[in-house]
């Protein structure tokens, strides 16, 4: 399951083998409210329920009680900003909701939590604010020229 070489095994010298999966998990914060024991994973679209509750229980020795999952197509969008460009289509990925027992609870982790950091975020979200909107009004002016660069001017 693993695709990492290890040395030959020789008679009289036992090596220590570990093997890993070649699988990740990424925890999501839950876009909408769901209950505490309930936690959202993004897993890759190979792995099935049942892997998922052994990789749980024995790397991470978390009791599963139910795995529920669906594939996600991934986004079309557009590789560059303005109207013309090439179409990208992103990985498509499986969601899992893993349930775990009714008395345990999982609280997705507040990681910025300071004033000081709310108050840096908050100015970093004016800035691309006001940055995407001079740039939404450079394509306004460009409208009428598609495909020529901007440092090309009459």
């Amino acid at each position: 399951m693993s695709s990492r070489w290890y040395p030959i095994y020789q008679r009289g010298n036992p090596q220590l083998r570990v093997f890993l999966p070649n699988f990740w998990m990424k925890l999501v914060r839950p876009e909408e409210k769901q209950p505490k024991n309930v936690v959202q994973f993004k897993v890759p679209t190979g792995m099935t329920n049942y892997d998922i509750q052994n990789y749980l229980e024995k790397i991470y020795k978390i009791k599963v009680i139910k795995v529920e999952s669906n594939i996600e197509n991934g986004k079309l969008r557009r590789a560059i900003l303005q109207k013309y460009g090439p179409i990208v289509k992103d990985d498509d990925f499986r969601r899992a909701f893993v349930t775990l027992p009714r008395d345990q609870e999982f609280e997705f982790p507040e990681v910025c939590v300071t004033e000081e950091q709310k108050k840096r975020s908050s100015e970093d979200e004016k800035s691309s604010k006001m940055s995407g909107e001079m740039f939404k009004n450079y394509l306004k002016k460009q409208a009428d020229r598609p495909g020529l660069p901007g440092w090309f001017s009459f």
